[in-house]
This record gives structure tokens, C-alpha cells and sequence, in this order.
């Protein structure tokens, strides 16, 4: 039986439902955590092989510093650039890089993320949450 993995839109958990193919669309999805049905389906990850070469190429634009300008007041480009080096990089990220790229596009400032996420900051703080992303 396939797996579907969602993102709860209340309160922004992930979680994955098991289900056939015939259930898919007919059966109601609800998150296991607040019990809202207001859930998206999250798509996995597909890879393109690339050279590195071509993987440099694509960066080239997020190594400009105009491209730069601004990041720390606009969370939501912050989230677009994190996404595509993420996107790039070509290996797999942990859940909580999506997270917070998912709420940095939302508009969520990182102290806003930090915030609601302390988990992810640890006992160094912001510091070492970026570390680990």
C-alpha cells in the first residue's frame, strides 16, 4: 500500500498516510496530530542527474550581490534562495531544512522560526540550528 506524505495548514506538522490507490481522493485526509483536514499533499523529491559543473552554473545567480541585498528583510526570498541551493546541492536535506523553508516562504522571519521551532535551535542557539541546516 503507497504512502502520502501532507503538511498539516494548521498546525504545520508533517505526517504520512498510508492508503490505496483507490482510496486516494475519495478518502479524507486528517492530520494525526490536531485532527484538521485543511492538509496539503507534499511531493517527494525527484533527482536529476548534473554535473557539477552545471550545478555551479545554477548558483551563479545566487552568488551575485545584488541577489543578496535585502535577504535579511525579506524572508520569503531568504526561502527561495535556501530552497534552490537546497534544490542544487543535489543530496538529501533533513525534514527540518524543509520546514523552515516552508515558513520562510510563508513570511515568517527566522526569529519567528526560531521561536516556534526551539528545537531546532539547541542549547547554542541560532547559530548552531544553521549549522545543522
Amino acid at each position: 500500500m503507497p504512502s502520502y506524505d501532507y503538511i498539516c495548514l494548521n498546525c504545520r506538522k508533517r505526517f504520512e498516510v498510508f492508503m490505496s490507490y483507490s482510496e486516494y481522493g475519495k478518502r479524507p485526509v486528517q492530520c494525526p496530530h490536531c485532527h484538521s483536514e485543511h492538509v496539503r499533499r507534499r511531493i517527494g523529491r525527484i533527482r536529476v542527474l548534473r554535473s557539477e559543473e552545471s550545478r555551479l552554473e545554477a548558483l551563479e545567480d545566487l552568488a551575485d550581490a545584488n541577489a543578496l541585498e535585502g535577504l535579511e528583510k525579506d524572508p520569503r526570498t531568504l526561502g527561495r534562495m535556501m530552497r534552490k541551493m537546497g534544490e542544487e546541492l543535489g543530496e538529501e536535506l533533513p525534514p527540518e531544512f524543509d520546514e523552515v523553508v516552508d515558513r520562510l516562504e510563508a513570511g515568517q522571519s527566522p526569529e519567528e522560526i526560531e521561536a516556534a521551532l526551539p528545537e531546532l535551535a539547541g542549547e547554542g542557539g541560532a547559530e548552531e540550528s544553521e549549522e545543522k541546516l
